[in-house]
């Protein structure tokens, strides 16, 4: 099993996570924040990872550290999980359809950090939560994930409905992304023999 557990403590989130790769789709705990839980439950159960957290973050001020810290302890799970990422296919990416939005994902896990958000979100807030925190999420994400990942809105009026197609996306894309090709299964795929 390729599995990870990330501490991080700060002065604003108390985070720890295990993250398995190869699992089942099993999301357990809370951020404290419920849009925020229902959408890395809806990522984790699409990538088939299997995810146990507990997040205490200080969402009396708002939900920016939580979200964003989430992403940033979640990506460098995936990073140790992944180890060197022998073997693995590296590349993914997931056209997925929900309702009237409809989102193309694509990541890279090459080791250099870059996010490409284009989503138009067209709500400031879904209930109570900031629409703009989806992209601080994935850009801690990306940064210690060392992945390019990009989210190209096709169509899409609904908020909830765009960035729940851009969660469920980026969970597919990233299973394919982390899955080992038997065939190369010693190889590392990148022609610089390293990532």
């Amino acid at each position: 099993m390729r599995e990870a557990t990330v501490i991080r403590n700060t002065s604003e989130t108390q985070i720890s996570l295990t993250l398995g790769l190869d699992g089942t789709g099993r999301y357990s705990g809370s951020t404290g924040v419920g849009f925020l839980d229902h959408m890395l439950e809806l990522f984790i159960r699409h990538g088939h990872f299997d995810l146990e957290l507990n997040c205490n973050g200080d969402v009396q001020v708002d939900f920016h550290h939580t979200a964003e810290d989430m992403g940033i302890a979640l990506g460098q799970a995936f990073a140790e999980a992944l180890g060197e990422k022998r073997g693995i296919y590296r590349y993914g990416q997931m056209l997925l359809p929900m309702d009237e939005a409809l989102v193309l994902v694509g990541i890279d896990l090459s080791g250099r950090a870059f996010l490409g958000c284009d989503l138009q979100i067209p709500a400031q807030k879904v209930g109570d939560f900031d629409t703009e925190l989806v992209e601080e999420l994935w850009l801690g994400f990306t940064r210690s994930a060392g992945a390019c990942l990009h989210f190209k809105q096709m169509a899409g009026r609904n908020s909830h409905h765009i960035i729940e197609a851009a969660f469920k996306g980026a969970g597919r894309a990233l299973a394919q992304a982390v899955a080992i090709q038997p065939e190369y299964a010693n190889e590392i795929p990148s022609t610089k023999g390293m990532l």
